[in-house]
């Protein structure tokens, strides 16, 4: 069974690739392997923040107020690649959740580990996040993904929770991690730097304000 984050390469292979690609100013195969490290790292650090009920709420209502209904990935990927301003299109605003006081260090490391560098790093960082929220936002609550027809949800009518999507977060980062690659590897050097597990969720929880609370 594949994991959610080799489903969301699959559908970004092809034209979104070239795309990304493109804006980068690099070539094909490289955007296809800092696609396929970043994705981990995105994924496997969403998993981490939503492993604490907090961070899964958070997360959840995110997915709900910002990233529901939204268009498929060909056009949520033209809106950010055309500057477009919204919630739904914010990477710089997700990241700052996702990674909260580590987003330097997963963007260098990132940059490091693929060739790009610390700066294009980042921007395929900003580029992919708000991707990411919007196919785990569809997961969720659309009864399928457009992908592999899976959901997060309870389906048969049953609504979807914040416990669903820690749990599922949860096994998709063990998968990351099992797996290794670059994605797995980064995961562990970007958060877990200290050695104790924890990552620091003062700047990714924020519930009073910001993408994953109230008002920004």
């Amino acid at each position: 069974m594949s994991t959610m984050t080799q489903d969301l390469l699959a559908q970004l292979d092809g034209a979104p690739l070239q795309q990304i690609s493109r804006q980068l100013g690099i070539d094909q195969d490289q955007a296809a392997g800092a696609v396929g490290a970043a994705l981990p790292l995105l994924m496997g650090a969403l998993g981490k923040n939503a492993s604490q009920p907090q961070g899964a709420e958070a997360l959840f209502g995110a997915l709900q107020k910002d990233h529901a209904g939204g268009g498929g990935i060909g056009d949520l990927l033209g809106a950010v690649l055309g500057g477009a301003q919204s919630r739904q299109t914010d990477g710089a605003g997700v990241l700052g959740h996702i990674f909260g006081g580590q987003q330097a260090r997963a963007e260098q490391s990132l940059g490091a580990a693929t060739g790009l560098g610390g700066d294009r790093a980042g921007q395929l960082m900003k580029i992919l996040a708000p991707i990411v929220m919007a196919y785990l936002a569809k997961r969720m609550f659309s009864g399928n993904d457009g992908g592999s027809g899976q959901s997060m949800g309870l389906g048969g009518g049953g609504n979807p929770t914040a416990d669903i999507l820690g749990a599922v977060l949860g096994q998709e980062q063990q998968q990351v991690r099992q797996q290794g690659g670059i994605g797995g590897g980064l995961l562990g050097a970007v958060l877990d730097k200290d050695g104790d597990g924890d990552v620091d969720l003062s700047d990714v929880l924020k519930l009073g304000g910001g993408l994953f609370g109230g008002n920004r």
